[in-house]
């Protein structure tokens, strides 16, 4: 018999022990090499209000980002964790003031005007693990996939290491899948095995 594929919490605990074992200067290329890939971006030309994260844990890395969406003209908005644990989008101004939240999180201070995320173009979101079809697995606290449960309109990009790739992302009803996925080494399309495309160098 085939094995049967890994559990949200194995698979979880694997790729965060593989992504923690990424030198410094390896994740500081990774995070560089991936802004090469963004204004391949289909929406990347038309967005407006773009949602970054901040990095823990061996997360990709998006200063490169910042400063790459802060040069094209693009509004900056950074979660904000509501008391019902969904998330809210602040605007982050260059230089602005951030005040860490009840999990240690730097978020804008509560007078950022604040976004829904149907009001963003583009929400870049850290992942764990990712697959060619858009599943991902987070950190497990569901942040994401509560606050973009029945959101339309708005292009979800995971930023990813290659090496965070699984074959398939084990995935429950109510997980949101990606648009895109970028990593150190690719663009991903993720929409259906069918119409998988990746844009790599060349």
């Amino acid at each position: 018999m085939p094995d049967r594929p890994p559990c949200k919490a194995q698979l979880r605990a694997e790729m965060r022990r593989r992504r923690l074992g990424l030198s410094p200067s390896a994740q500081s290329i990774a995070a560089r090499a991936i802004t090469n890939y963004i204004p391949r971006l289909p929406c990347w030309t038309g967005a407006d209000r773009v949602a970054l994260y901040l990095a823990n844990a061996g997360e990709v890395d998006t200063t490169p980002l910042g400063a790459l969406c802060r040069t094209a003209g693009k509004r900056l908005f950074l979660p904000v964790i509501e008391p019902d644990n969904t998330l809210v989008f602040a605007a982050w101004a260059q230089d602005g003031e951030l005040i860490p939240n009840r999990f240690g999180i730097p978020e804008p201070p509560p007078e950022a005007e604040r976004c829904a995320a149907s009001g963003l173009d583009i929400i870049f979101l850290p992942l764990v693990a990712w697959d060619r079809l858009g599943g991902r697995l987070g950190m497990g606290g569901g942040f994401y996939d509560r606050t973009l449960a029945g959101v339309e309109g708005v292009t979800l990009v995971g930023l990813a290491h290659a090496l965070q790739e699984v074959p398939q992302v084990p995935c429950d009803d109510w997980d949101v899948q990606l648009n895109f996925v970028v990593t150190d080494t690719a663009l991903h399309h993720c929409q259906g095995a069918g119409q998988h495309q990746d844009i790599s160098p060349g």
